[in-house]
């Protein structure tokens, strides 16, 4: 398969080692000193793009991508996909979008939602989020974690919101951001009462599990059309 890639950053590096260990062809490299590479032939062969640059660039690789016609996979959070749905779908484009690639980490969300709807029942136990990332990460609270709260708001009836750092009211859930060093990423989920804690947590040991899963996306993606994320790969998954 041919796979451009857009960001050539640690991330973009290890997308490249992996993909090329699959078998995998890369024909073109996008990164801030050759912008205008979206239109060469090169970028407009491969099969799909894989994306993971930053908030405020996300949406408008998106569109360049939609303009060649190249499916792409996104694993840049702190956007908005409001920004972009019209345009996706009156063009009949392929987007691949997901907060956490790690096949581990959807796993944890499970795992979460599933914790959640189990303590609905148990009122005296409160829950807390904490998640690390590494300094260079600029949005906060991380795109996985606000994925892991939405699990739990949809779960527990006594949550109404994610707030950041603080709880202000009862129904709220406390998400607290912390960024150190080069952590690749830890994400906690505390339930608190008097008598005891039920704690869960996914800690990344390297990037290498992000950019599998972006590669494992990638190649899912090729030849489909619309809106994808992980859900649709797993389920794919689960046949194999």
């Amino acid at each position: 398969m041919k796979i451009a890639l857009i960001g050539y950053g640690k991330m973009g590096k290890i997308i490249e080692r992996i993909a090329r260990s699959r078998g995998h062809e890369i024909v073109s490299i996008i990164d801030i000193e050759n912008l205008s590479d979206f239109d060469s032939p090169a970028f407009k062969s491969a099969d799909v793009a894989i994306e993971f640059t930053r908030p405020d660039t996300a949406v408008q690789n998106i569109r360049n991508c939609f303009k060649a016609n190249v499916p792409v996979v996104v694993g840049t959070t702190g956007w908005a996909l409001s920004e972009v749905q019209d345009e996706l779908k009156a063009g009949n484009h392929t987007l691949f979008v997901s907060s956490n690639f790690s096949i581990g980490v959807n796993i944890f969300m499970a795992v979460n939602s599933y914790l959640a709807k189990l303590m609905n029942r148990f009122n005296n136990y409160n829950v807390e989020m904490t998640e690390v990332h590494h300094i260079h990460k600029l949005d906060a609270p991380s795109g996985t974690a606000i994925t892991l709260a939405e699990g739990i708001l949809k779960q527990l009836d006594r949550k109404e919101a994610w707030t950041k750092e603080v709880e202000g009211k009862s129904s709220d859930l406390a998400i607290k951001s912390i960024r150190e060093g080069e952590v690749p990423g830890i994400h906690t989920i505390r339930y608190e009462s008097e008598v005891d804690s039920i704690t869960i947590t996914h800690d990344a040991k390297s990037r290498d599990g992000f950019a599998l899963g972006a590669v494992m996306a990638a190649e899912f993606t090729a030849g489909k059309k619309g809106l994808l994320g992980m859900s649709d790969m797993l389920d794919f998954l689960k046949c194999l």
